[in-house]
């Protein structure tokens, strides 16, 4: 909500409380204030001119040259390329010196070798959106009405001399979607009175029941309809101070009578609706629900097909209007309108929500209904509104009102007592503090015993309970006069739970081994859903989804992973490594809720290191992710326990991928991503892991375990072994460790060799054995024996015999 600083002051003394100031208040008071907005800042020396003289530039066809009177002892030249520029106009006028937005300073020029002493400006120009602007002056200068005088502030003319509070209303304080409940809020905080507007109307003989017949068969949805028949309107430019108001409050100017109910809106926050009378097409309103596939045009020229759900305003026969949402370009308020009739009406908010929902169209009066209105402010914001058509548009306003009145309004009337206020807000206050808070907000109060009954004003519909009493209390008395205290009671102190500490050290160690943590979408498409999952099962959908690249739960998270990848590589962002640990979605049977399972998952891509100075240049490879792999498991104390093996996985390269196991159990799979896959996402070569923290941080880590450094010297061996090409490097070596025992402290594999001189399907592992003893010196002789061991174990369960 956006509330005028100067509009303000129409309705509460906020005299001697500046606007920053004001805000404060209204933020201390439980209403954030999100900012304070100055309209004129940076803005000096715009004054109303008037065009004495206008002719073409002898020099260019779209510039004219004009004779402006401003003020000033002599009038001045101004050469303006605007199209509707003509003389006799009032106009707004940038002085020499002045300064506009932006910090654009005018100075004297000469435009095609004619001088020019100012500039004549446009809405625009003076830093007003060109979406707010009337749609006359949207292409071209602003035109003052002829009564405004040469040489005044232009800027004060146009109601820029102001500073608009941007109010973050919570869905409860729907009372404060309108000026008058912002003064009542004001009036509350600073304790002063509220002066309601003027509304004394003049009628006409006639009467408006003479006119229009209003029937509604939806009494539910419409308890309460008002119509008033204004005639002999003059349709043209609301005053500007009125069109100031609007476009400071974020709506564009119509015309007149637009603007009025535009202006009642934000005044009463009653939306309120004008038909053109002679384009009804009947005398008659008949509010009811919409026939089954039946269509309107609306106002914003969009053909909308209905449902029986949707409320609608109609002529006893076709809809003219979408109720409380918007109106039907059919009965639009035109420039030649002459009667005009006038709807207020009370319309349930859960049907004005569901029909805005489903049609896609939120405007200001939706806004306010789907909150709620005040329906004692129906009638008020009528008589208003035709008071102001009278004096702005020269309507003359027919005799009563044509109502349907099926409404039940009473006020809510809630207790509470002073010992449960002070329980509740730790203070101390006293009776009279209390009657004075519910008194400076306008609520009837008794006071019987220090017990307090409370009529709330049908204004304040977020008041219902009792608790709600004690929170008006609380904030109007102030949050910072509430003295802090101590809990009292037992109290654990706060600490992280296994599960949580070990994803906290997951994160840590994946962004100091140099990732970025990602956070992707959870919802993706039916194609992507399934792939590099590690348990296959059938995707959950969801039942009314975005589109359809958000519309099932994702069973892995590699695929969003490479998608951030090609965002990036797209943007020559080529070198990158991320990371992400978040839920995937497994279904379960019965239509039960699916199941959560966190999951972390690796992606990289370019170059892990680069130092070109020394020419070193290293691209990211299988061992780099499977290094960052096993530092983690090293860190969660797990490293013993998990193994690799070779795996084929759709979607990841056939030679260059391995599945995880933690204890012999399959928990996750790394490797290279398939190379077509690479090259239709524009890909590097690109590694990828993914792997169930589920089960990692449920695995019961190795107890620490420290060794001394040894006193005595080792000894290394080093085995060629020749073996069948299906056998895996990683089997000969769990043989090795088994076989050597209690001497054998370390294996590595250094060589790999299936060249020349190698019988067809065999090759060559070469491994390096290191053997010590930390209580002795170790000789030839006990190697030699653990040595042996080794070799006839391989040769009996694996086949592998010593490369001659």
């Amino acid at each position: 909500m956006f509330v005028s600083y100067k509009w303000l002051q129409d309705y509460v003394d906020i005299s001697g409380v500046t606007s920053t100031e004001l805000a404060k208040l209204i933020t201390k008071s439980g209403i954030e204030v999100e900012g304070v907005e100055v309209l004129n800042e940076g803005i000096s020396g715009v004054v109303v001119g008037h065009v004495l003289e206008r002719e073409q530039h002898p020099n260019a066809d779209k510039l004219n040259k004009c004779l402006v009177d401003i003020g000033a002892d002599e009038p001045v030249q101004i050469i303006c390329g605007a199209k509707n520029v003509a003389q006799g106009q009032k106009v707004a006028v940038a002085t020499v010196g002045a300064v506009l937005p932006g910090n654009f300073k005018i100075k004297r020029a000469k435009l095609r070798g004619e001088e020019s002493n100012g500039m004549i400006c446009s809405l625009q120009e003076l830093g007003i959106e060109g979406k707010l602007t009337p749609k006359e002056f949207s292409e071209g200068i602003y035109v003052f009405p002829n009564d405004a005088e040469v040489g005044s502030d232009a800027i004060a003319l146009l109601n820029r001399d102001d500073q608009v509070l941007e109010l973050g209303l919570t869905p409860n304080r729907s009372d404060c979607l309108s000026m008058l409940g912002v003064a009542y809020e004001v009036a509350a905080i600073l304790g002063r009175e509220v002066k309601l507007p003027e509304a004394n109307v003049t009628t006409a003989n006639e009467k408006a029941a003479d006119y229009i017949k209003i029937s509604v068969e939806a009494k539910e949805e419409n308890p309460l309809y008002v119509g008033k028949v204004i005639k002999n309107v003059k349709i043209g430019p609301s005053p500007v101070w009125m069109q100031g108001r609007l476009i400071a409050a974020g709506i564009r100017p119509h015309n007149n009578v637009v603007d009025i109910t535009n202006y009642i809106l934000l005044e009463y926050g009653q939306p309120l609706h004008a038909f053109d009378y002679d384009r009804l097409g009947s005398k008659e309103i008949l509010v009811r629900l919409a026939k089954e596939g039946e269509e309107i045009v609306t106002l914003d020229d969009a053909k909308r097909t209905l449902s029986s759900d949707d409320l609608v305003i109609t002529n006893g026969q076709e809809p003219v209007a979408l109720a409380g949402v918007m109106g039907g370009a059919n009965s639009e308020v035109t420039s030649d309108t002459t009667t005009v009739l006038l709807e207020s009406a009370y319309f349930k908010g859960t049907s004005i929500r569901k029909t805005s929902r489903v049609h896609g169209l939120r405007s200001e009066a939706s806004a306010r209904y789907e909150k709620g209105v005040d329906p004692n402010r129906v009638r008020a914001a009528a008589e208003r509104a035709v008071y102001l058509m009278e004096k702005y548009a020269g309507g003359e306003v027919l005799e009563g009102s044509v109502e349907v009145d099926t409404l039940e309004v009473k006020p809510v009337v809630v207790t509470t007592t002073l010992k449960k206020i002070n329980s509740v807000i730790g203070t101390d206050v006293d009776v009279k503090t209390v009657e004075d808070i519910f008194t400076r907000l306008g609520f009837d109060i008794k006071t019987d015993n220090e017990t307090f009954t409370v009529t709330v004003p049908t204004r304040r519909g977020d008041i219902t309970i009792e608790e709600d009493l004690v929170e008006e209390v609380a904030r109007l008395y102030g949050y910072d006069h509430i003295p802090s205290t101590l809990p009292i009671g037992s109290a654990t102190p706060g600490a992280l739970t296994p599960y949580q500490l070990k994803r906290r050290i997951t994160r840590r160690y994946l962004e100091s081994a140099g990732l970025y943590q990602a956070i992707t979408y959870s919802l993706t498409s039916e194609d992507k859903a399934t792939q590099y999952a590690l348990v296959k099962k059938e995707p959950i959908r969801l039942a009314m989804p975005m589109s359809e690249e958000r519309s099932q739960l994702r069973l892995s998270i590699v695929p969003q992973l490479l998608e951030a990848l090609k965002y990036n590589s797209a943007r020559q962002n080529e070198n990158l490594g991320i990371y992400e640990t978040g839920a995937v979605f497994l279904a379960n049977e019965n239509d039960e809720l699916p199941e959560e399972q966190e999951h972390l998952a690796v992606a990289l891509t370019g170059l892990w290191h680069s130092h070109l100075w020394q020419g070193e240049k290293k691209p990211v490879d299988f061992y780099v992710l499977k290094g960052i792999l096993e530092g983690l498991f090293a860190k969660l104390g797990l490293q013993e326990k998990v193994e690799y093996r070779q795996l084929e996985m759709e979607g990841m390269h056939p030679g260059r991928t391995a599945e995880v196991l933690l204890d012999g159990k399959y928990i996750g799979f790394l490797g290279q991503i398939h190379p077509q896959v690479q090259k239709e996402k524009d890909l590097k070569d690109t590694y990828v892991c993914e792997v169930n923290l589920i089960d990692v941080f449920a695995a019961e880590n190795e107890p620490l375990k420290y060794v001394s450094i040894p006193r005595y010297p080792s000894i290394t061996r080093d085995i060629a072994l020749v073996v069948d090409k299906e056998k895996s490097a990683n089997e000969l070596k769990e043989v090795i460790k088994e076989a050597g025992g209690s001497l054998l402290k370390e294996v590595h594999i250094f060589d790999l060799y299936e060249g020349e001189r190698m019988e067809v399907g065999k090759k060559s592992i070469a491994f390096s054995l290191k053997y010590f003893d930390p209580e002795r010196t170790l000789t030839d002789e006990d190697v030699t024996k653990t040595h042996q061991n080794v070799l006839n174990n391989l040769e009996e369960k694996t086949g592998a015999v010593l490369r001659g």
